[in-house]
């Protein structure tokens, strides 16, 4: 079995902007740059047969360039707040990515995704941070904003199975354009 999902990469400007924000909360356990991501569609644990097919539909994926916007901070787990996240402004262009990423992988035969689709960037796990110092937080580094960055590229990540995921590895880029990392 491997843990999969595609997202966006965050390039070094956005996240060292991102960056700044770690510190002065007591308790987060920040997310490590290199894990800053966008994601599209997360597939869970999968076996390696399942991650073939995966890879081909990720193949047949139709992506022109866009923009990306990072916009505001938040927070998932309401009342309980357990992740702190830079919010990703939702385009038309992401929307409709997502979007065949999500029929992409009901085609393999995976179940559907049961969340809505919150583009974000997450920045911390809140598991050992009060309420209200997670809402005071936000309330004192926002308004929040990044320069704009344009995508050309999707990626196909495993993550280890852990909570809170982390280290993720990129697998493939998508479409490939045959560039030398």
């Amino acid at each position: 079995m491997i843990r999969l999902f595609t997202a966006l990469e965050v390039p070094d400007e956005v996240a060292e902007r991102l960056m700044r924000l770690q510190r002065g909360l007591d308790g987060a356990r920040w997310i490590e740059r290199s894990d800053f991501h966008i994601t599209l569609r997360f597939m869970g644990d999968v076996p390696e047969d399942i991650a073939d097919d995966i890879d081909e539909a990720l193949s047949e994926i139709p992506m022109a360039p866009f923009d990306v916007e990072l916009e505001g901070l938040g927070e998932f787990g309401g009342k309980r707040p357990h992740t702190l996240y830079a919010g990703v402004k939702l385009s038309e262009p992401l929307r409709i990515l997502q979007g065949r990423h999500e029929s992409a992988m009901r085609r393999v035969g995976l179940k559907p995704e049961t969340r809505n689709f919150t583009p974000h960037v997450t920045i911390a796990r809140l598991n050992r941070v009060e309420t209200d110092a997670a809402y005071s937080f936000i309330r004192a580094n926002s308004p929040f904003a990044a320069p704009s960055f344009t995508v050309e590229q999707f990626t196909l990540f495993s993550a280890k199975a852990s909570t809170g995921g982390g280290p993720y590895v990129p697998e493939k880029r998508y479409p490939d354009f045959g560039w030398e990392e």
